[in-house]
């Protein structure tokens, strides 16, 4: 079984009561999957410059969802940045989420944790799994990085998309390729509007959560 990541709002943090939506009832305007110009792992200095200017992400955090799309496009998943884009906006604001900056070379710092699943009111109870490696409690898990991911799905899907030799949720690119193959193997096929209503429930199952991921996306494809 899948684990939901998220920070935000939505299913962890029950703030929305959509999080037990039947997925065949979703109703989502799916946003069209748009690509950027990537050559040798790097996207045009010009496109990157205008869309940054136009969306509003940053520079960097932006390289990564081109980055990201433009891998698991080499393996046959129809996935646009847009979409990578979308999920960032509503997780974490592209990784600006409490004062977060991404330096030049991909880490958020301070780093991004989510709400300790302590079983609160409206919080999913899971206890620790990661000796606090990755979120710092030995107690409880929450969920860590720009595209936050529980430590056990993290242990699954984590990547390294910087070629650095580790696999880090703080970076970037690491979580950006991550969150990228976890919605190809999500969705049969990204590029059909039900495949890609299915990767992202699955990345957090939630009507609401997939309206404002297709809304932002949609925006962005311009």
């Amino acid at each position: 079984m899948r684990t939901p990541s998220t920070l935000l709002a939505v299913c962890l943090v029950g703030a929305l009561a959509a999080c037990s939506e039947d997925r065949q009832r979703v109703d989502v305007e799916v946003p069209r999957t748009v690509s950027a110009p990537v050559l040798d792992g790097e996207p045009d200095r010009v496109w990157l410059r205008d869309s940054a200017r136009r969306t509003g992400i940053p520079a960097r955090v932006l390289t990564a969802y081109a980055r990201a799309a433009d891998r698991v496009a080499a393996d046959g998943c129809e996935l646009g940045w847009n979409t990578l884009a979308g999920i960032g906006r509503v997780e974490t604001s592209h990784a600006r989420f409490g004062g977060a900056e991404t330096s030049e070379a991909g880490d958020v710092r301070p780093r991004i944790l989510g709400p300790r699943l302590d079983g609160g009111p409206g919080i999913r109870a899971i206890e620790d799994t990661d000796g606090g490696e990755l979120d710092g409690d030995t107690t409880w898990d929450r969920a860590v990085g720009p595209m936050q991911f529980i430590p056990t799905t993290w242990d699954r899907w984590g990547a390294d998309g910087d070629g650095d030799g580790v696999r880090d949720p703080h970076s970037i690119d690491d979580a950006t390729l991550a969150a990228a193959r976890y919605l190809c193997d999500a969705g049969d096929d990204l590029g059909d509007d039900a495949g890609w209503v299915d990767a992202v429930l699955t990345y957090n199952n939630s009507g609401a959560y997939a309206r404002k991921v297709a809304e932002a996306a949609t925006e962005y494809a311009g």
